[in-house]
């Protein structure tokens, strides 16, 4: 067997010192790098991006070129659940557009993209930039609103989780709508824009759960077709944990506050055309804002403490 000599006393010296050199740099490379982000945007196989806080799933953005539009699913509470499903927990196959967090609208120039037997589809085109940070993570994706090839509208959207205490988080979405060529109207409908399904355990009908709106109105016949600037659906996740989900509705929004299509079974909407039609033109595209705060047990007045810094955002 052969054995190692050193060559030498000033080779050896050499060597160490070229060791200590190489050590010592990434010595200094490591302790100068920058910290490693909290909540991440992670990019998955499959058209997925899984949001994660300190390496755990929060909230995960579906965007496959198959789907009829883009949504988030699963919503993790503070327990480790998701608070949301994929469907009617009764009538899965008329409902199968009730995609756990999702953007669509019922009437946009006369084409639905809210069923998904109808024409219209949200397309997603591309990402534009991630982002990650201490307290938060982002995705900015492009989409188009497309129906029988053609493109009806370019939107932008900005997907946000924010880092609340007690594993409690904020999702934000911010949209902006631009018509591809010429006006586009909303029609007058309660179906749009913004929809929630909640788990099964979570509905009033199915858990025993609790519908609560900003004025104090408490569950269906009081809370459905009525204004207001937040609604609250809270119910059971686990045999000990009580959770829920606070859809807003921003204050900047054309038509706040907003009427809520809210039901029992576990379903609420912020509805942006309720009233009348909206129409946008090429030069003035739609800019919205909502919010869905995942959390525990809150008091009405965390809600509207979440709420009030959310209004402030621009």
């Amino acid at each position: 067997m052969t054995r190692f000599q050193c060559p030498g006393k000033f080779q050896c010296l050499k060597l160490m010192l070229g060791t200590w050199l190489f050590l010592g740099h990434w010595t200094f490379v490591i302790s100068h790098s920058a910290p490693v982000p909290t909540v991440q945007a992670i990019p998955l196989p499959n058209h997925e991006v899984s949001f994660q806080r300190d390496g755990d799933e929060i909230a995960r953005y579906h965007f496959g070129p198959d789907l009829r539009r883009p949504f988030v699913f699963p919503v993790i509470g503070p327990s480790g659940r998701s608070l949301t499903r994929m469907g009617h927990p009764h009538d899965p196959e008329s409902h199968s557009h009730h995609n756990s967090i999702w953007i669509s609208h019922h009437d946009v120039n006369g084409i639905s993209f809210w069923d998904d037997r109808a024409k219209g589809k949200i397309v997603h085109c591309r990402i534009l930039r991630f982002d990650d940070g201490p307290d938060a993570a982002a995705i900015l994706t492009e989409n188009a609103w497309t129906a029988s090839n053609t493109v009806l509208l370019i939107e932008r959207r900005l997907t946000r989780t924010q880092m609340l205490p007690n594993k409690e988080w904020l999702l934000t979405i911010d949209l902006e709508l631009q018509p591809a060529s010429g006006d586009v109207t909303f029609g007058k409908t309660p179906f749009g824009l913004m929809g929630v399904r909640m788990a099964k355990t979570i509905g009033v009908t199915d858990g025993g759960g609790r519908i609560l709106n900003s004025e104090g109105a408490i569950n269906e016949p009081a809370v459905l077709w009525k204004k207001a600037r937040w609604v609250d659906y809270s119910g059971p996740i686990t045999l000990k944990a009580t959770e829920g989900i606070t859809l807003m509705d921003h204050p900047s929004n054309p038509s706040h506050p907003a009427t809520f299509h809210v039901r029992n079974d576990g379903w609420m909407g912020a509805s942006l055309t309720f009233d009348a039609p909206l129409t946008v033109s090429t030069n003035h595209p739609l800019k919205l804002k909502y919010a869905c705060y995942i959390h525990g047990r809150p008091s009405t007045n965390d809600i509207w403490r979440v709420f009030n810094d959310f209004a402030k955002t621009r």
